[in-house]
């Protein structure tokens, strides 16, 4: 089937400079799951059967490629109570109930987006424990620690659980675990057991959820960024039951222990499933390292200790360990990405990757939020990837930043543009379930610096640093595709490649992104979502 889009504008652009914004073709033709033609419609011949589209002054933008996305967690995530918009333990104590009182069936209460400030950096479980009898699992909106009740705590061992490198189960004096767990305590722990107890067909109806979101959302493709077994099973057999509209690539966990053989065990896995699995589709690219916390954890690795502390926070991997592990992954052609939130962490990763670093293996560090200005310089000169989720600049969540890290330290937060014009590879996701998974206004905090959680304030983080609408486009479409090493065949709309796109009626500026609405979603050729047809259900 052959199908022409005509009356809108396609964005196509040479180049992703500045004036990309105004650099927009007529039309468009797609043949069977290819696109066949780019630009002017007026002296181009197509079949006479060909179905003609009228875009009526509709914009067509590639699909949007989520880089960095944990996808079952996300699914699982729209069913827990919402708490992102809570300020309080007020707030969050009644939301919790209300929540608990409406699904009286349920066997634990899940919750996410818990900001730390909004309890004021506590997080007990007497503070949990007189809403309902039932286990209370609080994410923080990052995940990156939880909040139990004593019930949650006592059923999953957590009293007697040992303590891991790399994290904590914070305790009270008499050694018992308190209420709050982080880092490597959450994925060992608490984790593990969630999984245990959630049967494969609750797994796979909140993975359904998750490609819906996605697909309605406007993506043609994703990255997950930190693969398990456990969910590796659960995503493969949705994938042969179902079908999945978009294509998508993972990187396997590498969680650190002291025991560094342990570690190389999970890079064999991925490497052994690498050879497996070859589909460009449905891959795997590389691993994932685990190299500091966050800032609201007061967990991110910085040079500087956080304000009232005496001593800086360490990466969570030893130098010598981290390069062991890449070494062995890079000798195997996997690409790495390592999380490094802190200006400590992020010195680490760009060393260890300077004197590893494979030329054409694409190395990435994911989320650099607080950079020096000479590691921000070296991202360029490396080649390395910047892999950044701009829905964690946002305003309404940098509100405990100034105080845990210090005003001038501040200025040195998301420095995207600075990363971008020294040469680096830009690839824009949005760490979903830690943020919201939506595009439109992950380009909007990319390019106004502004709030699209408190849209009405006009508080901006270090506009200076932010992305032109062309930029942040190009690097969540084109520059996803890049760090994924899938250009050759989609990201872009160009002659030959795969016809993966969207359609979206917006004004094409960054005060307007908020008002964007994705209208179809195709991959590979097939209209997977139309907003029209999905109202009328």
């Amino acid at each position: 089937m052959t199908f022409v889009f005509k009356n809108g504008r396609v964005f196509a652009p040479s180049r992703p400079s500045a004036n990309a914004d105004n650099d927009f073709a007529g039309g468009m033709i797609i043949e069977k799951d290819r696109i066949t033609h780019v630009g002017s419609l007026d002296e181009t011949q197509f079949p006479q059967d060909a179905e003609v589209i009228d875009l009526q002054n509709k914009i067509v933008i590639p699909g949007f490629i989520d880089s960095h996305v944990h996808i079952l967690q996300f699914g699982q995530s729209l069913c827990k109570a919402d708490l992102i918009k809570c300020t309080s333990l007020e707030q969050i104590q009644q939301t919790i109930k209300s929540y608990a009182e409406s699904h009286p069936t349920l066997p634990r209460i899940m919750c996410r987006g818990w900001i730390q400030l909004s309890s004021n950096g506590i997080a007990l479980a007497s503070m949990l424990d007189g809403i309902d009898p039932r286990p209370i699992y609080v994410d923080s909106f990052d995940l990156h620690s939880m909040w139990c009740n004593s019930a949650a705590l006592e059923e999953m061992g957590a009293h007697t659980a040992p303590d891991l490198p790399g994290g904590t189960i914070h305790r009270n004096e008499n050694g018992r675990a308190s209420g709050l767990l982080d880092e490597s305590a959450l994925m060992n722990l608490a984790w593990p057991y969630l999984e245990s107890v959630t049967s494969t067909e609750d797994k796979l109806s909140a993975l359904d959820t998750a490609v819906k979101a996605y697909t309605a959302a406007g993506y043609t493709g994703m990255v997950d960024m930190a693969m398990d077994d456990g969910t590796w099973e659960i995503l493969n057999l949705y994938r042969r039951d179902k079908g999945i509209p978009f294509h998508i690539a993972v990187h396997w966990l590498v969680p650190f222990t002291a025991d560094q053989q342990a570690n190389f065990k999970y890079v064999d896995r991925a490497i052994e499933l690498r050879k497996e699995f070859t589909q460009q589709d449905f891959c795997i690219a590389g691993i994932k390292l685990i190299c500091d916390g966050v800032v609201d954890g007061c967990t991110a690795a910085l040079r500087q200790p956080y304000s009232g502390k005496s001593d800086p926070v360490e990466p969570i991997w030893p130098a010598d360990m981290l390069q062991e592990v890449v070494q062995r992954a890079d000798a195997a052609g996997l690409q790495c990405a390592i999380h490094a939130i802190g200006d400590q962490a992020i010195h680490q990763a760009i060393n260890v990757l300077s004197n590893v670093g494979t030329p054409g293996r694409r190395h990435r560090i994911e989320h650099l939020e607080l950079t020096s200005s000479e590691d921000a310089k070296r991202l360029g000169q490396l080649g390395i990837t910047a892999s950044v989720q701009p829905v964690h600049s946002d305003p309404g969540l940098f509100k405990a930043w100034p105080s845990l890290v210090g005003p001038e330290r501040c200025k040195r937060a998301f420095a995207y543009k600075e990363f971008l014009d020294g040469g680096a590879p830009l690839a824009i996701g949005t760490d979903a379930p830690t943020a919201p998974h939506f595009p439109l206004p992950n380009l909007y905090n990319a390019t106004t610096r502004r709030s699209a959680i408190e849209p009405e304030t006009t508080n901006t983080v270090n506009p200076h640093f932010g992305l032109t609408l062309a930029e942040a486009a190009t690097a969540a479409t084109t520059g996803a595709a890049y760090a994924r090493f899938a250009e050759s065949w989609t990201g872009s709309l160009k002659q030959g490649l795969s016809a993966d796109f969207l359609v979206v009626d917006m004004q094409w500026t960054p005060e307007k992104l908020l008002q964007g609405k994705v209208c179809q979603t195709w991959y590979q050729g097939r209209k997977v979502f139309d907003l029209e047809a999905a109202s009328k259900k």
